[in-house]
């Protein structure tokens, strides 16, 4: 009788181990490289290497977001590609990277932008840049959270205003030489200190709960995590070569001492971060579908005395900007909603009637002419007056209506648009690449990426390191059954660990 619990556990630590051992090996490697996105942000995988699905075909994957006219024949368009100059025929391309770090993780571009005085602007992944017509380059402001990512850039007169994921910076326009100064974004009416369920979860996983000093405590658990996978794997297999080796030679050699070190620290190690591991997987499971839909739309109080905890109402909450020069209005695209203030004082206001925006949030934010906004994300793309209690679909015109259920992405999975000099515009999709938009001017096809943009545009280490962890990297083997992958893995590892404690427990923890 005392034995079946303990040949139970055995097989439920055993192969379950033996096939999470790859699987849980990855999820580490990939884990720890996803900390440190800046620190890896150099490293670039050719597409090429990769499965179709990341291919650029037709400017899809987010190569576009946007484009910005600044001469007569003279477009510069931006996105994960960086920045490059065209014609108004969008046949000639010319990098204009000059002063970003290598790598595409630093030529992540969310807006650009010029002045009156026709200085230019960057809004990047890891900072504010200015065009220095100097020398031909991109010069990085050394502003307090210059190394934020930075989403939009708005001009009123001879003032800049940059916003940050965080922030909102204020500076007089004068280039390379701007000066900018943090405003401070007082809390809307109504507010209350609550953070999203999800960012717990995700934070707690990514250990930035606890900032820097939890982000390497989670990496030694991934490395933990790594060293269980190996001596686990060990263990399986080296009894096995030990009985053949002896058979065959009677000296097995070394592989009993490995075998028996092996084993000694696995049982060690395993027991002593077990409960950590337990966290660490458990908190991995909500952050992708479908458990993550169960607590989309979760809220509670920030953990006191953690990184969640900020006197910043506005903290990681900011994603567009855009000046309504007939209102004198800004406004502010958020990850909970859209708001409005004046330039001075600022008093941000949410606005009564909103537009449709993915929770992955907003990729257009554009003025159309009749004085409505042209708004797109993952949702689609949609016509949005702030007076009118309708919102219109961009493609057919029609009613939004929010389908049942609140599916999480639309039709369209909207990355950008760029304005055509001839007036009209191309919309670009992630999966589809450029699309016509209704209102085009021109029948003809956008042109197919040329081969100077596909050869300087790879993949960044970082965005590969997310797509495996995520397990959207396998699609192409397992269909849309790889959205089960890192539920089940973690449902798996949970209990290979269990088993493999209460195992430890019941046969080696009395054992002299």
């Amino acid at each position: 009788m005392n034995t079946k619990p303990g040949n139970l556990f055995k097989k439920m630590h055993r192969w379950p181990g033996l096939v999470l051992a790859f699987i849980l090996g990855y999820y580490a490697v990939t884990g720890i490289i996803m900390n440190h996105r800046e620190l890896v942000s150099g490293t670039d995988i050719s597409r090429n290497a990769l499965p179709e699905q990341y291919s650029y075909r037709n400017w899809n994957n987010g190569a576009i977001k946007g484009s910005l006219q600044i001469g007569q024949d003279s477009i510069l368009i931006y996105g994960n590609i960086g920045i490059w100059l065209t014609d108004s025929s969008f046949q000639h391309f010319a990098p204009w990277n000059s002063g970003f770090p290598e790598g595409s993780d630093n030529r992540k571009i969310f807006d650009v932008h010029q002045d009156p005085n026709r200085e230019l602007y960057a809004a990047t992944l890891f900072g504010l840049y200015a065009w220095n017509q100097a020398d031909k380059s991109w010069k990085r402001f050394g502003i307090s959270g210059g190394h934020e990512r930075f989403v939009g850039i708005e001009s009123i007169a001879d003032t800049l205003y940059a916003l940050s994921r965080s922030h909102l910076y204020k500076g007089r326009a004068e280039g390379v030489q701007t000066r900018f100064s943090i405003l401070e974004l007082p809390a809307p009416d109504g507010y209350e200190n609550k953070i999203s369920l999800f960012a717990t979860i995700w934070q707690t996983h990514s250990g930035e709960v606890f900032g820097l000093p939890g982000k390497i405590f989670v990496d030694i658990l991934g490395l933990i995590t790594l060293f269980l996978c190996i001596t686990g794997t060990i263990y399986f297999f080296f009894p096995g070569w030990i009985r053949r080796r002896n058979r065959k030679s009677g000296s097995p050699g070394m592989l009993p001492a490995i075998n028996r070190w092996s084993l000694k620290w696995h049982n060690k190690i395993g027991a002593w971060t077990f409960v950590l591991l337990i966290i660490l997987y458990f908190t991995g499971m909500f952050l992708r579908p479908p458990l993550l839909i169960a607590i989309a739309r979760a809220e509670l109080s920030p953990l006191k005395y953690t990184h969640l905890d900020q006197p910043n109402p506005w903290h990681d909450k900011l994603r567009d900007i855009l000046y309504d020069p007939n209102e004198n209005t800004l406004l502010l695209s958020t990850s909970e909603g859209m708001y409005d203030t004046k330039p001075y004082p600022l008093s941000p206001r949410q606005m009564p009637h909103q537009p449709p925006v993915s929770v992955m949030g907003i990729t257009t934010f554009q003025p159309l002419e009749d004085g409505s906004y042209l708004i797109g994300s993952f949702s689609g793309l949609f016509r949005w007056h702030p007076d009118s209690l309708e919102v219109r679909d961009y493609f057919s015109g029609k009613i939004y209506r929010e389908p049942a259920g609140g599916r999480p992405v639309g039709e369209y999975k909207i990355t950008g648009a760029i304005t055509h000099p001839g007036g009209g515009m191309y919309v670009a999709d992630y999966e589809q690449g450029i699309l016509p938009s209704p209102e085009a001017v021109s029948t003809m096809p956008f042109p197919q990426m040329p081969s100077e943009v596909l050869n300087e545009s790879g993949m960044s280490l970082w965005n590969v390191c997310l797509e495996i962890h995520s397990g959207r990297f396998f699609r192409s083997l397992t269909g849309d059954g790889y959205i089960l992958l890192v539920p089940l893995s973690g449902l798996l590892g949970i209990t290979v660990l269990i088993s493999g404690y209460l195992l430890w427990r019941k046969k080696y923890r009395h054992k002299p």
